[in-house]
């Protein structure tokens, strides 16, 4: 800028081009596919279609498709569709504080468009033809009269297509399907008066009926759901809730069957999630996770769904009190199941409830038991050492088999340990190795030069782990075939995860075979699963597979091998023989990695006796 005020030289800045926009839009609105399944169904819903079908192909990668019998769209509206921050829900700026309808409102299929292959077809119940309207990565293809159903029908093919630096941070098909199935769930749960179909691969997933919300559930998660549903409602002058829990019996040990709406949206609430699982704590065990399903109908007005990007979080201009009510009513129902007497509001949790956001988060907040390691135990150099050249056996050795002269009062003919009862003979005379068992959680056992402490399930989790993987590599796995075959019904998640693992699971010893319906039959089972156990092991495991998904470094194998072995390790508190108590030892020991469990924590902790003595002065 010169002395006069003029704007001098040649600028740097300028306007982004439309298609450039409409990609930085689409990073920010469409992170997976189930984002695009969400703004379609979202779309189709706010249309006032009563039958919604959702076609998928390769995990939404090359197709997500909705076909709706809504009120359509004329040929100009078909276009202005896919204009930029052009909505039909919008018209004044009150309307962003009171806003009743679904999807993102402007800027979502502008994106789409930019980075997929669109074809729409659409008509009015007025209109004698309809439109179809083709657009590639943001360019217009065909736009023409086309004879089509009443409704519309949008698919989008090849999402990412022209940006593959977004398509190669795109997950397993396995847990992608996953994330447009939660998608499916949630639209199906707050709109019980529409009926849904879900098609994926060719296969139908699911067929939903106009029915109640307790019917609806059933479909969706599993029968076994409908006799154990505890259903609840509460009004007041600020908000309804409505809703359906479930027996914790029925809890799973993931999470992604707990559901928070507020005026049919789905919504994400940290702590309100916090408070309603710990109600929970008295009925299930540690890291279980309960159905339920709760609805809030609130004025608009008092309501922001416009905090989270992509409208998952809310905010309540009465928090507290949204919360209390929550609590309340979820706490009488449970009570009333359990038939447990009211004793009011506690203090505990009055003051519990003034704790920061961020307290909570610092918490483990999902399941209420906060269990810390205090003192974590230092191994000894010899055992901390990974690629040692010392196999399982030896090392065991080393642990049991100690000369006497490594031994306090060595030259004495036998040295009894007075406590224990441990008689060690002449060298070259058989002994009593001597195991006890703690709380029966822990195993015992005196060393040369101290005491060895060995977590029984850490120690099975990683005999039964490399068993496991041992397996895979195998071209005969060891099976033991089931007396009566045994049909398991499936979620369509895990329907899908299964499907996706087949190949990796029979190796491990299963016996599967696959029918239409989500139903599988199991014939054979692992030598290392109890008889009977078998529904319950393989549904344990797919959760326990998907939770492993946190951590990439795992592959496919490792982390069923690893679900495997958590699912079917000798539990803590289950108490042992001395003999079951040595073979265990004999087994760890003869492991490649006896030190650790498949996750990397210690198997057992060494004392050294002069530790213990120096407790003594």
């Amino acid at each position: 800028m010169n002395k006069s005020g003029d704007i001098t030289g040649q600028s740097i800045i300028r306007a982004m081009p439309p298609e450039l926009t409409n990609k930085i839009a689409a990073g920010e609105v469409i992170q997976r596919p189930s984002s695009v399944a969400k703004e379609l169904l979202d779309n189709a819903i706010d249309a006032g279609a009563d039958h919604i079908k959702l076609i998928i192909k390769q995990a939404g990668r090359t197709l997500v498709q909705v076909i709706d019998n809504g009120c359509g769209m004329s040929a100009i509206d078909a276009r202005l569709c896919f204009e930029r921050h052009a909505t039909s829900k919008i018209q004044e700026i009150g309307d962003l504080f009171r806003i009743k309808t679904m999807g993102f409102r402007g800027e979502a299929m502008a994106s789409i468009a930019s980075v997929s292959q669109v074809e729409m077809k659409t008509k009015r119940v007025e209109d004698d033809a309809g439109t179809l309207l083709e657009i590639w990565g943001g360019e217009e293809k065909r736009f023409e009269p086309v004879a089509v159903d009443d409704g519309t029908s949008i698919a989008i093919r090849n999402l990412f297509f022209n940006v593959p630096a977004r398509r190669q941070f795109l997950k397993t098909d396995a847990t992608e399907l996953r994330h447009i199935i939660r998608t499916f769930q949630n639209c199906a749960l707050a709109n019980t008066e529409i009926e849904f179909e879900m098609h994926g691969e060719g296969e139908l997933l699911y067929h939903l009926p106009k029915q109640h919300l307790e019917q609806r559930v059933a479909e969706l998660f599993g029968r076994q759901y409908r006799a154990s549903l505890i259903p609840f409602s509460e009004e007041t002058s600020y908000v309804k809730i409505h809703g359906l829990l479930i027996d914790p019996k029925l809890a799973k040990r993931s999470r992604g069957e707990q559901f928070l709406f507020v005026n049919g949206r789905p919504f994400q609430h940290r702590y309100l999630s916090y408070v309603i699982l710990n109600l929970f704590d008295s009925w299930t065990r540690q890291n279980e996770y309960p159905f339920y399903a709760i609805f809030f109908e609130i004025d608009p007005s008092q309501v922001d769904v416009n905090v989270h990007p992509a409208k998952m979080e809310v905010k309540f201009d009465d928090e507290r009190s949204i919360v209390q009510l929550a609590r309340s009513v979820v706490k009488k129902s449970i009570n009333q199941y359990f038939a447990v007497p009211d004793v009011g509001e506690s203090d505990v949790f009055r003051n519990d409830f003034d704790l920061s956001f961020d307290q909570i988060t610092g918490r483990n907040y999902t399941s209420g038991k906060n269990f810390q390691e205090q003192n974590p135990v230092q191994l000894p150099s010899r055992i901390n050492t990974r690629n040692n050249n010392v196999d399982g056996r030896e090392s065991a050795d080393w642990l049991y088999n100690s000369p006497e002269t490594d031994m306090p009062g060595n030259r004495a003919e036998n040295i009894r340990n007075v406590s224990g009862g441990i008689t060690k003979t002449k060298q070259g005379q058989s002994r009593d190795k001597g195991f006890w068992q703690l709380h029966n959680r822990y195993i015992l056992t005196q060393t040369r030069t101290g005491l060895c402490v060995i977590d029984q399930h850490a120690a099975h989790k990683r005999i039964i782990y490399e068993k496991a993987l041992s397996a895979t590599e195998q071209s005969l796995p060891g099976t033991q075939q089931l007396l009566f075959a045994q049909a398991v019904e499936l979620s369509a998640t895990d329907f899908a995860l299964l499907k996706e693992l087949l190949t990796i699971i029979q190796r491990m010893g299963f016996s599967i075979q696959l029918l239409s319906g989500n139903t599988i039959i199991i014939n054979g089972v692992p030598a290392d699963i109890e008889i009977g156990d078998e529904k319950k092991v393989l549904k344990d495991m797919l959760q326990q597979y998907r939770e492993l998904g946190k951590k990439p470094a795992l592959d496919a194998r490792k982390r069923v091998a690893i679900a495997f072995a958590s699912r079917t390790a000798i539990p803590r508190g289950k108490r042992l023989s001395e003999t079951e108590m040595e073979l265990l030892i004999d087994q760890l020991f003869a492991c490649d990695e006896p030190y650790t469990d498949p996750m990397e924590k210690p198997t057992l902790i060494y004392m050294p006796l002069d530790d213990l003595m120096a407790r003594f002065r």
